[in-house]
């Protein structure tokens, strides 16, 4: 082939795809997954790619708007996901699913994972699993009017009650095929607003109710003030507008009134513009508070308005806890009603903070209390930490806070009920490690690291948890891991990468060496916890449990794994439960949790490269440096304690050495809340 041909046939290629560009109408939005890795042309991906978008829309029998097919096998299968709105007519979502099918493969020409969005329809295709998967829990794309509402709190509050509401309903589902709600509700005539929520319908009841509350939640960074707006996620997506924006004759869309007494605005705002308003259609949309996820949400959403700098002030009275805040506070005699007066029987256990009590609130949630040690010199620190640093998270990887107690000497908090209790009841004891194989473990290692990465990077405050271990990681039915006690949280300015500080709090073992020795603190010392963690993860041991290399020595969990991997014979610390597992993917897990154990904190990678490592097996990784000295942390405690002599550290109980099975008490003093 001449060179003129070759140049030719480049410049009709790129006349074609031009053409493509241009016939098709722009996505509203879409996103090519260059993490996700790349493909060449010709291959077998794409080959298969090609295959599957052919056929894609091609079961006219379809009339429910969902399509989900597969083709080629692994490495080179392609899953694609096709979803339309829930009022969209069958020949008007086949146009819209075709138009993306033809367009998203040339804006991401060589990327193996895509993402379209129409107003009517979202198409997605990659080369990981896909269906009935909640994933990219922190991905989002949201947007909003360019229209201010003509009273923003309250029109704000209405529809976020309206959309809190429809999530009820969606979930649920109308049928086998459709996760979707749509509806207005009215309070007074002055303005109205629609909503529109729905979930791919593969998705369960828990992970739908997930995706549409995290889409909520990010409302007030999208649309502050604006007649509408949009969160579009690959699972789910929600809208509303102040118009009738979906056809409520293809979808059963449902009227909630409220009285006008429920959304009066302060008595110190005004309601009116003068003779500036502009003529609306009419109704106000809101809802019933459904659910307590709604009021904890509206808590943060009040609350942020007042943040400055990347952290919000934490007041020295106690003006915060109040009843008057919008978080939900319940009384005391709810809860000794909920604990039967906080029985023995309903005891979960006991840490430094205070005892934990199982208990069942009058609308059935099952909770659990922990109450503050009235002996604790921290505890209404501890107390004050952890309700405010969790009414603003909200993550599927972290326990959910339901409420709280400030009654008479009585501090308490009210969580999620998490069944199956923490990862180290589990992991350590031999009775219940067969529960844990491989894929669930692996699971779990995941689902922890992104709990840190959106503490560390996409939470509204920096947040180094500085007490990551197994028993700080509970487990709900399905064993997906949920990061807790935030008692020893420090918040950090958003740009902010580290702090010193006098005070060392934490279990030993799991801190990092320049945080124990000097009391630098920063975001790499949870990257030190993690990768312990993810070791004792797969070994099934303790940090602190003792292994012989040889009739001389002796080494901690941490030594023994690096020994081992300089040594090439890595495999001999992993749990014999985990024989079935795949090797490739445990040597890896090792690999990575070495680079998180590093001496040096520069040398860790961040929690957003731990993540893109766990879930990307085609990337490289660097060599951990050689660690330069041999130290069992667990034996040299004493030492650590001598230099810090004035922090008052206390260690937990199964940190002297003890082999025992229980999970690990905290009993652990705090630093102060703010950098310094």
């Amino acid at each position: 082939m001449t060179t003129t041909t070759a140049i030719f046939l480049a410049l009709i290629s790129l006349l074609s795809h031009l053409l493509v560009l241009t016939a098709q109408p722009d996505f509203f939005f879409h996103k090519c997954f260059n993490e996700s890795g790349n493909y060449t042309k010709p291959s077998a991906y794409h080959t298969n790619l090609n295959t599957l978008l052919s056929n894609f829309t091609s079961d006219t029998k379809i009339d429910y708007g969902f399509y989900n097919y597969s083709n080629g096998e692994t490495p080179n299968r392609v899953n694609a996901l096709g979803m339309c709105r829930g009022d969209v007519k069958p020949d008007s979502c086949r146009s819209c699913l075709n138009n993306a099918i033809t367009l998203l493969p040339n804006l991401c020409p060589y990327q193996k994972e895509a993402f379209g969005y129409y107003d009517l329809c979202m198409f997605r295709y990659a080369s990981r699993q896909m269906f009935g998967i909640y994933q990219d829990h922190d991905f989002q794309n949201y947007s909003g009017n360019q229209t201010d509402a003509v009273d923003a709190n309250k029109y704000k509050d209405s529809a976020i009650k309206l959309l809190h509401s429809l999530k009820e309903r969606a979930k649920v589902g109308e049928g086998s095929y459709h996760k979707v709600a749509a509806g207005n509700a009215t309070a007074d005539q002055s303005q109205a607003a629609y909503g529109l929520v729905q979930c791919t319908p593969d998705l369960n009841e828990q992970d739908c109710f997930d995706c549409l509350t995290d889409s909520i939640f990010y409302i007030p960074n999208c649309c502050q003030d604006k007649v509408g707006g949009r969160v579009i996620k690959l699972n789910c997506n929600i809208r509303f507008e102040n118009f009738l924006f979906f056809d409520p004759a293809h979808i059963n869309s449902v009227q909630l009134p409220l009285s006008p007494a429920d959304l009066s605005p302060p008595t110190d705002s005004t309601s009116s513009q003068g003779g500036s308003k502009k003529s609306r259609t009419t109704v106000i949309a809101v809802v019933l508070i459904g659910t307590l996820v709604a009021v904890l949400i509206l808590f943060f959403i009040i609350k942020r308005s007042k943040k400055t700098h990347g952290i919000e002030a934490v007041r020295k009275d106690d003006d915060e806890m109040k009843p008057t805040d919008q978080m939900l506070q319940i009384d005391l005699n709810t809860i000794k009603l909920a604990t039967d007066n906080f029985s023995d029987a309903n005891k979960l256990g006991k840490g430094g903070f205070g005892p934990v009590y199982k208990g069942r609130l009058p609308d059935g949630q099952e909770v659990a209390v922990k109450m503050l040690s009235k002996h604790s010199s921290q505890g209404d620190l501890e107390f004050k930490t952890e309700v405010m640093l969790l009414a603003k998270l909200h993550h599927r990887n972290l326990v959910r806070l339901l409420g709280f107690c400030l009654e008479k000497t009585e501090k308490l908090l009210i969580y999620e009920l998490l069944p199956n209790k923490s990862l180290d009841f589990f992991l350590f004891d031999p009775n219940q490690q067969a529960y844990l194989n491989w894929i669930e473990r692996f699971k779990i290692i995941r689902g922890i690291a992104r709990g840190l990465l959106y503490l560390h990077q996409d939470s509204r405050l920096r947040i180094i948890h500085r007490d990551l271990k197994a028993s700080n990681i509970l487990l709900d039915e399905e064993l997906n891991p949920k990061i807790s006690d935030f008692g020893t949280a420090r918040l950090f300015k958003v740009d902010q990468t580290r702090s010193n500080t006098n005070r060392i709090v934490g279990t030993f073992g799991y801190m990092a060496p320049e945080y124990v020795l000097y009391g630098q603190c920063s975001v790499k010392s949870d990257v030190y916890s993690f990768g312990i963690l993810v070791l004792e993860i797969i070994s099934g041991k303790k940090n602190n449990s003792t292994f012989h290399a040889d009739s001389t020595e002796s080494l901690d969990l941490l030594n023994f794994g690096w020994k081992n991997w300089r040594e090439g014979t890595a495999s001999s610390i992993v749990d014999p439960v985990l024989r079935n597992g795949t090797r490739n993917e445990i040597m890896r897990c090792i690999h990575i949790a070495l680079l998180c154990v590093q001496e040096n904190a520069a040398d860790r990678p961040t929690m957003a490269s731990v993540s893109f490592m766990l879930n990307s097996f085609s990337s490289s990784l660097p060599l951990p440096s050689e660690r330069r000295f041999l130290v069992n942390y667990s034996s040299s405690s004493q030492t650590m304690a001598l230099r810090h002599e004035s922090s008052e550290t206390t260690r937990s109980s199964d940190e002297h050495g003890s082999n025992s099975n229980q999970p690990s008490r905290n009993d652990l003093s705090i630093t102060e809340l703010y950098p310094r």
